[in-house]
């Protein structure tokens, strides 16, 4: 029987990107105009509030390989990134962003890669030009890379977001995995294939403002260390056994003083110490109850996201 699922998938999250999208649209399908295979493109929209979902459907109507899912309310990119290669057919799906900071031209270096190495399941796009980003966000994505590389072992790509290509064998492995907080940036070169790179400059945005704020980083580091070590717990525990040797010490030093019929003085010293070791401990609670709440996520298995109804193309 003929394989009918097209050569090529890209998937696009998008939020609130009415400023972007149609630029955005136009400009890969002009390059996806001329090609000699099959593909098709999903936007998935995330929740937006704003006029997103109507353009893409005003595009669809005139590009029949565009495609529109619209989750019913905003889970975050990595839910959306989820939805959109949960509904992908293609034998090579990529994943990208709306606001054509990654260059869609890209994508054609993707597909010289693997044909020049069949073997390779996985391309990555690594920025290697980031001059259109501000020092800070330089700065903090080259700290989070040494960082989550140390805690995790994960060997993934400096400056490699998720702009990637991988083979159909890799995207039904991701699509099995039960795990509801995913960071593919490391979920990706944690499954170990053959993969590549491709540098690429990035791009400013094209219209309006980046919704990837700072707490969005941190969130992301967080949920980066969180997802792939329990060193935090080791760490946890290896405070508490500091804490636990400096209260014995310090028991030392109380006792001998007793004995010596000398008064040991330090009321706020010892207040100090009371407010650390608590801290210490909040610390350590509040360490261990991420990781309890994250299983207790799990064990709900609620859906990861929802569709809205009668939001696909035309063809569909």
């Amino acid at each position: 029987m003929q394989d009918l699922s097209p050569f090529l998938s890209i998937v696009m999250p998008a939020y609130n990107e009415e400023a972007a999208i149609t630029v955005s649209l136009t400009r890969l399908n002009g390059l996806l105009r001329d090609v000699d295979f099959t593909y098709e493109v999903i936007v998935v929209d995330d929740g937006s509030k704003d006029e997103t979902s109507s353009l893409v459907k005003l595009k669809c109507t005139e590009w029949p390989q565009l495609r529109l899912i619209s989750l019913q309310a905003n889970r975050g990119h990595m839910i959306a990134l989820t939805a959109g290669l949960e509904n992908a057919a293609g034998q090579w799906i990529v994943t990208i962003d709306a606001d054509l900071q990654d260059p869609p031209e890209v994508i054609f270096d993707m597909l010289s890669v693997i044909q020049a190495n069949p073997d390779v399941r996985v391309v990555y796009g690594v920025r290697g030009d980031r001059t259109s980003d501000s020092w800070f966000k330089k700065y903090s994505a080259s700290l989070y890379y040494r960082i989550i590389r140390k805690l995790t072992g994960v060997e993934a790509p400096r400056h490699a977001a998720d702009f990637r290509m991988m083979a159909r064998e890799v995207v039904e492995i991701i699509n099995q995995i039960p795990e509801r907080n995913r960071v593919y940036r490391l979920l990706v070169p944690w499954l170990g294939f053959e993969s590549e790179t491709v540098l690429y400059t990035r791009a400013k945005r094209i219209a309006g403002n980046s919704h990837y704020k700072f707490r969005h980083m941190l969130a992301l580091a967080w949920d980066s260390v969180v997802s792939f070590s329990s060193r935090p717990l080791r760490i946890a525990m290896w405070l508490g056994v500091w804490v636990l040797i400096g209260f014995a010490v310090g028991s030392i030093i109380v006792i001998s003083g007793h004995l010596r019929g000398a008064d040991v003085p330090g009321w706020s010293s010892t207040v100090l110490l009371i407010m650390f070791s608590s801290s210490i401990q909040l610390l350590t609670v509040g360490i261990l109850g991420e990781y309890v709440a994250r299983l207790y996520v799990e064990v709900q298995r609620r859906p990861m996201y929802t569709l809205k109804k009668n939001e696909e193309s035309p063809q569909d």
